[in-house]
C-alpha cells in the first residue's frame, strides 16, 4: 500500500505553511498549497514550484473549493495583531468560514484535517502556565477578539464535526513561533526587533517590557504539527505546541541587540488593549501523547534567524498592511 498522501495546506505560502509544504514535499507527498497572499508572498514557495509533487493555487479559503485530498492542514489566517485587526471582519470570516469550508471538504473526501489554532484562545490568562483544560480569559468585545474568538469558534466547529460526522480531526494550539523565512514586516515581535536592530532603528517595546512570551523555533513547531497529524485517532487534542522557555519582551530585545551588535535604542510605547501579560505553554500532553518537545533554545534559534535576515533584501518584501 502506498504511503504517498495527497495533502492540502491552506495558508501554505505563509511563514509556517511554506516550511510545512517543504517538509511534506521532501517526504514525497503530493502537496497542494492554497493561499490568497494577503500576508504572504509567492517567493516563500518559489523553490517548490518546479517540484513535480507540488501545486500552488491562489484562492481565498472563505470561498468554497472542491479538491480531493487525504489530509488537510488548515493554517489560513493572518496571525499578527496589526494584520488581523486591519480587517477584523475578514479575519473572523477566515477563521469561521475557512473552517466550515475545509471541514466540508474533509467530510466529502473522508480526509483527516488539522486546525492550526493558537495560544490566543487563552486570552490574557489567569492560569500560568496554560494547560489545554484552561478555558481562557478572552474579551469577546475587544480589538483582538476577531482573532481570539475566531479561532475559538473554529475549534468549536472542528469538535462539532467530529461529534456529528465522526470526522478525523486534530487541534493544535500554536504559541509564538519564529525562525528563518519570517516576513520582515509580519508584525511579530521577533521580526520587528531584528529588522529594527539591523537597520539601526529604535527598538519599540510596548508597555514596560515585563510581559512574557515563550518562543518556539520554526522547525520544532512543524515537527510537532506533523506528529499530531500522524498520531493516533483517539487523540484529537487540543494540544499545546510551543516552547515552555519564558522570557520577558525586554530580555528578548536585549538578546537581539547582543547578537546583532546593534546600537539601536530601546523606546517604549503604550501597551495595546488586551495584550497578554504572560504566555507560557504547558507541554506535558504533547510530550506524553506525541513524544514531542522543542529542541532549539532561543539563543540558538535567534542566531539562525538573525543570520537569515542579514541575507535578504528588505526591498523585495511589501508590508501586508500599514499596521506592521
Amino acid at each position: 500500500m502506498s504511503t504517498i498522501k495527497r495533502i492540502l495546506v491552506t495558508g501554505g505560502a505563509g511563514f509556517l505553511g511554506s516550511h510545512l509544504c517543504q517538509r511534506l514535499v521532501d517526504a514525497g507527498h503530493d502537496v497542494i498549497c492554497l493561499d490568497n497572499f494577503f500576508t504572504s508572498q509567492k517567493n516563500n514557495v518559489a523553490g517548490l514550484l518546479t517540484r513535480p509533487n507540488f501545486e500552488l493555487i491562489r484562492h481565498d479559503i472563505t470561498q468554497p473549493i472542491w479538491l480531493d485530498v487525504d489530509e488537510i492542514y488548515n493554517l489560513a489566517c493572518p496571525a499578527a495583531p496589526g494584520h488581523y485587526q486591519y480587517n477584523p471582519i475578514k479575519t473572523m470570516k477566515t477563521s469561521v468560514l475557512g473552517a466550515i469550508n475545509v471541514l466540508g471538504m474533509a467530510k466529502r473526501c473522508g480526509a483527516k484535517v488539522l486546525q492550526a489554532s493558537t495560544s490566543e484562545v487563552y486570552g490574557d490568562p489567569t492560569e500560568h502556565p496554560q494547560t489545554e483544560s484552561y478555558r481562557g480569559n478572552v474579551n469577546c468585545l475587544g480589538p483582538r477578539a476577531c482573532y481570539d474568538e475566531g479561532k475559538r469558534a473554529a475549534e468549536t466547529l472542528f469538535m462539532d464535526y467530529q461529534r456529528m460526522h465522526k470526522l478525523r480531526i486534530r487541534l493544535v494550539r500554536i504559541f509564538n513561533t519564529y525562525g528563518p523565512g519570517m516576513h520582515p514586516f509580519d508584525g511579530r515581535v521577533v521580526s520587528n526587533f531584528i529588522v529594527q536592530a539591523i537597520t539601526g532603528k529604535d527598538i519599540t517595546i510596548f508597555g514596560n517590557g515585563e510581559q512574557t512570551r515563550s518562543f518556539c523555533y520554526r522547525d520544532d513547531l512543524i515537527e510537532g504539527m506533523i506528529r499530531m497529524m500522524n498520531g493516533p485517532d483517539d487523540f484529537v487534542g487540543p494540544v499545546n505546541i510551543g516552547n515552555p522557555g519564558e522570557f520577558t519582551i525586554r530580555e528578548l530585545a536585549d538578546l537581539v541587540l547582543k547578537q546583532t551588535g546593534s546600537k539601536s535604542k530601546l523606546v517604549t510605547k503604550p501597551l495595546p488593549a488586551d495584550d497578554p501579560v504572560q504566555r507560557k505553554p504547558d507541554i506535558m500532553l504533547a510530550t506524553a501523547k506525541l513524544g514531542w518537545s522543542p529542541t532549539v533554545p532561543l539563543e540558538d534559534g535567534l542566531a539562525r534567524t538573525i543570520e537569515w535576515f542579514k541575507t535578504i533584501d528588505l526591498g523585495r518584501y511589501r508590508p501586508p498592511t500599514p499596521n506592521y
